[in-house]
């Protein structure tokens, strides 16, 4: 009877505190609406001015990272840092809705790890709207028709996404944060569907790619097909008898698939990282990287010239990359990532001299490193 009380008494706590959390994201919420309150007042106010290009700005990139930051560094436990920081994420998101719902473009369709990704960078009250190809998440963004695009640039084990990286040489947009999302590929099929009568596996080439070796392995005599998305591999493994798809949980999910194989990519830390593209520039955040893009003339040495006054300045390079140049036969851009943030007085010091020594230098945006 005593161990009965006892649970009762835990439960009747557990009550209590989930009213007691319950009143706080009230309050919450509430002081989300008055931020946005505060800040259409500011816009009128600067409209009235005369300034007809004032925009209001409720997403800050630099704002939520500092405060999951916060939210992970002050975590007692017993659940994890990055476990409480998931939970505000969501508080946020929702709150943010409150304010204005954020429309976000992805590279879809529905299913694919890039819409997980942007689910787990915005939250689940974001508006995501799948787009077909990464031209279109650009031109989305471009136009204002959504608020911000979610984009993929490397995977840790095939490299970078090139069409991605050439797109920011003509785009206006800024760079705006990142998100890294750990890639479990399965083999899926529909319900009910005998492992001997798949006769096709469907997928991306980047997921073909990465499950290589397994596939080879297990399903060597099978024909393989790349498609536009592992989204639509799955849609096309419910429809079409005989397909199986190499995609993620979420398409398993969507489309309501079995999973004949679960993690079958060659590498256990298979990951990839996506991109945030918006118009705005972000200010500092305390924990940032500046991504650029930087042509210099082709001479001998002239890479070590670029990276030179990174080295002088103490500055660590995350990331180098090349592309052939547009404007000239056998000439390279160089894309460059390295920790910082432009307003940075020793990073504005080494762009100032790279725009001395270069042909072209084009600041991609300053974001906050991935928190989760």
């Amino acid at each position: 009877m005593a161990d009965n009380r006892d649970l009762e008494q835990v439960r009747a706590d557990i009550d209590a505190i989930d009213r007691e959390i319950q009143a706080l994201i009230s309050r919450r919420a509430k002081c989300a609406q008055r931020v946005a309150d505060i800040k259409l007042e500011e816009i009128n106010a600067a409209r009235e001015r005369g300034d007809e290009e004032a925009e209001v700005v409720f997403y800050r990139p630099e704002r939520e990272a500092q405060v999951l930051r916060r939210i992970m560094e002050r975590n007692e436990g017993p659940l994890p840092g990055e476990t409480v920081a998931h939970i505000f994420r969501e508080v946020m998101s929702a709150c943010l809705a409150l304010e204005r719902p954020l429309q976000v473009a992805y590279l879809g369709p529905e299913g694919t790890f890039t819409q997980a990704a942007s689910i787990k960078h915005f939250g689940h009250a974001a508006i995501c709207v799948p787009q077909t190809t990464i031209d279109a998440v650009f031109a989305q963004v471009e136009s204002g028709e959504c608020n911000y695009g979610v984009v993929p640039v490397e995977n840790s084990t095939e490299g970078m996404v090139s069409h991605t990286l050439d797109n920011f040489m003509d785009s206006p947009l800024k760079i705006s944060g990142e998100v890294e999302m750990r890639i479990g590929h399965h083999l899926l099929v529909a319900p009910d569907t005998d492992a001997a009568s798949v006769t096709r596996i469907c997928a991306h080439q980047q997921a073909l790619a990465q499950c290589r070796n397994w596939l080879d392995k297990h399903w060597p005599n099978v024909e393989r097909e790349a498609v536009s998305s592992n989204g639509e591999a799955a849609r096309r493994a419910l429809e079409e008898p005989g397909v199986a798809a190499v995609a993620g949980d979420m398409a398993a999910e969507l489309y309501q698939l079995d999973k004949l194989a679960e993690h079958i990519e060659d590498y256990a830390d298979n990951t990839t990282r996506f991109l945030v593209i918006g118009r705005e520039e972000v200010p500092p955040s305390g924990h940032d990287k500046t991504s650029i893009v930087v042509s210099s003339r082709n001479k001998p040495g002239a890479l070590f010239t670029l990276l030179e006054p990174f080295r002088r300045g103490g500055v660590s390079l995350t990331r180098i990359d090349t592309r052939p140049s547009r404007t000239e036969k056998w000439a390279y851009v160089f894309f460059i990532e390295f920790e910082g943030h432009v307003q940075d007085d020793n990073i504005a010091t080494i762009l100032a001299e790279l725009e001395e020594q270069s042909i072209l230098l084009k600041p991609l945006g300053s974001y906050p490193q991935a928190v989760l």
